[in-house]
């Protein structure tokens, strides 16, 4: 079957996945401004820092601990596993009666959600064709910033009824979850295309019986730590780390920043919509490059650019037109470089290796996400947010470099799956 004749529907439901992980990027920014002003359930200043710093606590041990498992139980249940968990905490968060509570709840929903992300990428590497590991995963996370753009603009309609957020957020995974039931074939690594053979829809009946009869061999991040995987790992884990320190850093800082440097604070608001947005656009640039020049040679491209904008954003603005240019180009780059870094993975480990290694990726990536907004939050709290908070960004992007350009080619190794790295 060539690639033209492929089910559309596993492509759509990766994507609406990662659509969930959009709104649970945003979720919480959304509502803790009203929770602390009434002090329900007991919200405060530090109990919201609790609770969203517990939530990224669960979203990276997730990745880090669940994810793994899509390649010795297949990506076909975990991910319906990862997106029924979430989907049930998610709602229960609108329930929950007090600050401790809430935040068990969203670690609880982080641990899904954190798995799912992998899980997620590495079955559209499995699924997808030959030589489009760029396009592929960039189309995927697309879905991430939708979701992010389509929960900020709900939460203007919602807000402050911040319970129904959680209850729609967590009934749009379950409506989710009988389409991934009955429409996503199974993906296990064994069974995945090590020679470019592309997926074909097979009978339910056919799927399921494979699924149960095929056993794949346990992985676990002790793979990552035998030849030629460490110095890989160590590269990808600290460019992981820099590049969600970026995203996470600048979705949460960029209107306080960019009110320190004497902008409108209504200015501030507009410019992180447009960094959104130069996200979405440059994922699909990001993917098409990335496949056609190889993805080393874009990934360093995207991770300096990255710094160099961010350094000219420490520089005031005076024209609107302008600013709203270098902020859009500036996330043109910034948020699809994270996003070149788990495509490389998919190419660079084998199919037995893509969930393990997708998932150390983006559990210690999260660690990077936790660590920006606080070096933020604290440049904010000395009153030295801006510039230094953009020389801080900027100086992460060239670590994602240095960090890079360790990590080879290719990946020599005897494992007859390896689709080598580009």
């Amino acid at each position: 079957m060539t690639s033209a004749h492929r089910s559309q529907w596993p492509v759509w439901l990766c994507w609406l996945a990662m659509v969930l992980d959009g709104f649970d990027l945003v979720v919480l920014g959304t509502v803790i401004p009203t929770l602390i002003k009434t002090g329900e359930l007991g919200f405060d200043a530090v109990g919201a820092t609790f609770a969203a710093t517990i939530s990224l606590v669960g979203v990276g041990l997730g990745a880090l601990f669940i994810a793994p498992l899509s390649d010795t139980f297949g990506r076909r249940k975990l991910l319906i596993a990862c997106v029924a968990g979430f989907s049930v905490f998610t709602i229960g968060v609108a329930f929950a009666p007090n600050v401790a509570v809430f935040s068990v709840l969203r670690l609880l929903a982080g641990l899904g959600l954190g798995a799912c992300l992998p899980a997620a990428l590495a079955y559209m590497n499995d699924y997808a064709p030959a030589g489009s590991a760029g396009k592929s995963t960039t189309r995927t996370m697309t879905g991430y910033h939708v979701g992010a753009v389509a929960t900020a603009l709900l939460a203007i309609l919602i807000v402050p009824n911040w319970r129904l957020m959680f209850i729609i957020g967590g009934a749009a995974g379950l409506v989710l979850l009988p389409f991934l039931w009955a429409k996503l074939p199974e993906s296990l690594p064994e069974a995945a295309h090590a020679a470019s053979t592309p997926a074909t829809k097979a009978p339910a009946a056919v799927v399921r019986s494979a699924e149960s009869s095929q056993a794949a061999p346990k992985t676990g991040f002790r793979d990552l730590l035998q030849k030629p995987y460490p110095l890989v790992a160590l590269g990808i884990g600290i460019a992981s780390f820099m590049g969600l320190l970026l995203v996470y850093g600048l979705n949460t800082w960029l209107p306080q920043l960019m009110a320190a440097a004497g902008y409108p604070v209504s200015t501030g608001l507009t410019l992180l919509l447009v960094l959104n947005l130069g996200a979405v656009a440059g994922l699909f640039l990001a993917g098409f490059l990335a496949d056609k020049h190889g993805t080393k040679k874009i990934v360093l491209l995207w991770f300096g650019l990255s710094a160099v904008l961010l350094a000219i954003l420490s520089v005031k603005i005076p024209n609107e037109f302008l600013l709203n240019a270098a902020v859009f180009v500036t996330g043109v780059f910034v948020f699809s470089s994270q996003v070149l870094v788990y495509a490389w993975v998919s190419q660079l480990f084998p199919p037995r290796l893509r969930g393990t290694a997708l998932g150390f990726a983006a559990g210690v990536g999260r660690l990077g996400a936790i660590v920006g907004p606080a070096v933020t939050g604290t440049l904010v709290a000395a009153n030295i947010a801006y510039p230094a908070g953009f020389y801080v960004f900027a100086i992460a992007g060239l670590l994602a470099v240095a960090a890079l350009v360790l990590v080879p080619r290719e990946v020599k190794t005897a494992d007859p799956n390896v689709l080598a790295g580009r």
